[in-house]
């Protein structure tokens, strides 16, 4: 086992304490808004002796604002930094630049545990003597991400391991974190006004507490792998069921590389890869009824040997009503016939919007819904890596989120569609792929 830390190690940039108690994660905050309230007396004060008449949204709105509360949101990891993930990807285009910019980040760049805390877990979850349930562990993590880390280790019968290890504290501090981020966020004027967060924080809380639950994400792992049953085009880690506790996460190791680092294969690669998570989405979709709902590029791996498909991270596992699904059929159908009323009523059905949505409203999601199906009412193959319809989706979402005047939100499960296949969007055309979408059904 590895000894003491070396003074360089004490000092790793990538290392840093997270902070485990509600007074201590409750303090951080109250900094950061001392801060950014200071920042706003400071600027507000130099543009009054300039005999300007400052707005508080531009000195609230700030780029170095912004960079304070994504790095405090990346010090304390948990739900704090899973909802900055969150708010990152669902309100999209939403926010303003310099928060989405920075607050992409978090979904790459979270630091992991000192040594000494890390220990500390390992006693706290597999005992004093949590050293003989493995045959090696390697301190050093190979990833780590918002609410956890990831550890190569062997196990006493000799198989590699993945061990995914919960920040302390994280599971305690859901909901005040979660509440405490929306506050700083509506303080700073970080989300526009007509942005309603209240949705998110609720649905927020409840996934993260899902999420921060290991031993549910084992049971999702086992139901998921039945589910999608002997399609050898994936790869799905099994659990170490002995070594996996709610705070320990322990499975199979595979082999594999950033699916995103594929965007250098040959094109017949690149288009293989797309398709087969096209293939994956629909099924999900439309058989299983069961989808891993976390967009991030982190949970798919690619094996140039098998040429396999590896997938990870089953902490977002959503199972779906078959009306819901209905409903989405009923859309898809509509958009391949190019028929915008019985589009109308698929949306209306699913719970888009109902009778007291204003028409024009209901012509905007109608317009977003045709945009996001052309890949599939496209005849052959959908370049991906040649068009601009994400940024027609981002500008037609724009235009309806600046109207305060429209509030009417889908069912949450609608959301988690959205992200699914809004990062399956974001993949695809980072590999340039050119896909058959419409056989992908």
């Amino acid at each position: 086992m590895p000894s003491k830390k070396s003074p360089s190690e004490q000092n790793n940039p990538n290392e840093m304490a997270v902070p485990s108690g509600r007074f201590a994660r409750l303090s951080r905050f109250g900094a950061l808004a001392t801060t950014v309230a200071g920042s706003v007396v400071k600027n507000g004060t130099k543009q009054l002796a300039q005999g300007k008449r400052p707005k508080l949204s531009s000195l609230l709105l700030t780029p170095k604002n912004a960079l304070r509360v994504a790095d405090q949101l990346a010090q304390l990891r948990g739900a704090a930094m899973k909802l900055g993930q969150l708010v990152s990807m669902d309100a999209g285009d939403m926010l303003p630049p310099q928060l989405a910019e920075i607050l992409a980040k978090l979904r790459q760049d979270a630091k992991h545990m000192p040594r000494a805390q890390l220990l500390k877990v390992l006693e706290s979850e597999w005992g004093a003597q949590w050293r003989d349930r493995v045959r090696e562990f390697n301190l050093t993590p190979i990833a780590a991400a918002s609410i956890g880390q990831v550890h190569e280790a062997i196990s006493l019968e000799g198989e590699k391991l993945a061990i995914k290890i919960q920040y302390p504290g994280v599971r305690d501090s859901i909901d005040s974190d979660i509440d405490n981020v929306g506050t700083i966020l509506r303080f700073t004027g970080l989300v526009p006004k007509t942005f309603d967060l209240a949705a998110l924080l609720t649905e927020a809380k409840k996934q993260l507490h899902e999420e921060a639950d290991y031993l549910r994400e084992a049971q999702c792992i086992v139901q998921y792998t039945a589910a999608l049953g002997q399609d050898d085009r994936f790869e799905i880690p099994t659990v170490n069921e002995v070594l996996t506790t709610r705070g320990i996460l322990a499975m199979r190791f595979v082999e594999g590389v950033p699916i995103e680092s594929m965007a250098q294969a040959t094109q017949p690669v690149r288009d293989t890869i797309a398709t087969t998570l096209f293939e994956l989405m629909f099924k999900e979709l439309l058989g299983m009824r069961l989808m891993q709902t976390d967009p991030n590029f982190a949970n798919y791996r690619y094996n140039p040997k098998t040429g396999k498909v590896v997938l990870l991270d089953f902490g977002a596992t959503r199972g779906f009503d078959a009306a819901l699904i209905d409903g989405y059929v009923a859309v898809m159908n509509a958009a391949q016939a190019g028929s915008r009323s019985a589009m109308d009523a698929a949306a209306r059905q699913i719970g888009y919007f109902d009778s007291t949505t204003q028409a024009h409203h209901r012509e905007l999601v109608l317009d977003l819904m045709e945009m996001a199906c052309e890949p599939l009412c496209t005849k052959g193959t959908f370049d991906f890596g040649n068009t601009d319809l994400a940024a027609r989706i981002r500008d037609k979402g724009f235009e309806l989120g600046e109207d305060r005047k429209f509030w009417h939100a889908p069912p949450i499960d609608c959301l988690f569609i959205h992200r699914k296949l809004g990062g399956l969007f974001l993949l695809v055309t980072r590999l340039k792929a050119r896909v058959n979408v419409s056989a992908c059904t």
